[in-house]
C-alpha cells in the first residue's frame, strides 16, 4: 500500500501533488533550520565581531524576508492543491481502454461488499478490475460512515449511509493490490481490508463467468444475512439476483443497520458474530 508507488493515473497525480508539497514546504523549513544554526553560531559567546544592540526595534528589509517568503510559500501551496484537487475531482472521467466496468461498492460492518450490476455477480472483500479500463463506483454504507481507499490506485473517499457517492479510477498494470477502510468504526475496523486483483482484459470475461457458477445468490434475504456485523474471512462470491440491489440499499429500501455494538464474544474467530 506505497502511496509512492502508483498504479493508475489518480494515484500519480496524487503522489506528484504530495511530493510538490513537501518541496515547497523544505524551501521555508531548510532556510529557518539553516538560520538557526547560523544565528547559535554567530551570537556564541566567544564571537567578539557579534554585535550586541539591545536597542534594535525594526528593520524593513528583516521584516520583508520573514515575511514575504512564507506569504509566497502559502500561496504556492495553495495553488498547488487548489488546482490538483479540481483536477483530481472523484467523479471526473478517468479515461480507459476497452469498456468502462460498473462497481458498486457498500461498506459494511466490518466487511466490503462488492456489486457488478452489468455482470450480475458479487464479491465480498475482494475487488477483481480490468488493467487498463475505467472503473466507475458507487459507494454507500449498510450503517455507519465509513471511508473507500486504494493506496495505490488514489481518492481516498466517503461512504454514507442513505447517500451514494461517484468515485472514478483506472488500475494500468496487472497484479495485487490492498484496500482498506480509512475511517474508524468499531471493533473490527483493523480487519476491514480487502484484495484487489487486477487482471488482463482478456481474462475479465473469464473470471466473470466463473464467477457467475456460484452457488450462493444474493438477494434482499441474504444481504440481510450478510450485512450483520462480523468479520468475513474468507472471499465469497454471489450470483446477483436483482440489479437494484445497490439501488434498495441506497434509497433506505432496505432499512440500515444499527452500526457498530459490542459483542459479546469476539468475532476475530472467523464468520459472523452474535449481536
Amino acid at each position: 500500500m506505497n502511496l509512492l508507488d502508483p498504479q493508475g493515473p489518480v494515484a500519480a497525480a496524487n503522489s506528484t501533488i504530495l511530493v510538490d508539497s513537501v518541496a515547497i514546504m523544505l524551501a521555508i523549513v531548510v532556510p529557518t533550520i539553516v538560520a538557526i544554526l547560523g544565528f547559535a553560531f554567530w551570537f556564541r559567546e566567544g564571537n567578539s565581531r557579534a554585535r550586541y544592540q539591545p536597542n534594535f526595534v525594526y528593520s524593513g528589509r528583516v521584516e520583508l524576508v520573514v515575511w514575504s517568503i512564507p506569504a509566497l510559500t502559502v500561496i504556492l501551496l495553495g495553488g498547488v492543491a487548489w488546482i490538483g484537487s479540481h483536477q483530481l475531482d472523484p467523479a471526473a472521467p478517468v479515461p480507459g481502454t476497452g469498456s468502462p466496468v460498473r462497481i458498486q461498492a457498500v461498506s459494511l460492518d466490518w466487511k466490503w461488499l462488492f456489486i457488478y450490476p452489468d455482470q450480475r455477480i458479487a464479491t465480498v472483500n475482494t475487488l477483481t478490475a480490468p488493467a487498463g479500463a475505467e472503473l466507475n463506483f458507487q459507494l454507500t454504507s449498510s450503517s455507519v460512515m465509513n471511508v473507500f481507499f486504494i493506496p495505490q490506485l488514489g481518492s481516498m473517499i466517503y461512504t454514507m449511509n442513505g447517500m451514494v457517492t461517484k468515485l472514478n479510477l483506472r488500475a494500468d498494470n496487472e497484479g495485487k493490490l490492498q484496500g482498506l477502510s480509512a475511517h474508524f468504526s468499531g471493533d473490527g475496523f483493523p480487519d476491514m481490508m480487502f484484495d484487489v486483483n487486477v487482471i488482463s482484459q482478456l481474462a475479465f470475461p473469464d473470471w466473470v463467468a466463473a464467477t457467475a457458477k456460484s452457488d450462493a445468490v444474493l438477494n434482499e434475504e441474504s444481504y440481510k444475512k450478510l450485512m450483520q456485523q462480523g468479520i468475513e474471512k474468507g472471499r465469497p462470491v454471489y450470483r446477483l439476483e436483482d440489479p437494484r440491489l445497490f439501488d434498495l440499499i441506497a434509497t433506505q429500501h432496505i432499512p440500515p443497520g444499527p452500526g457498530p455494538q459490542v459483542a459479546s464474544d469476539a468475532p476475530h474467530s472467523g464468520g459472523h458474530s452474535a449481536r
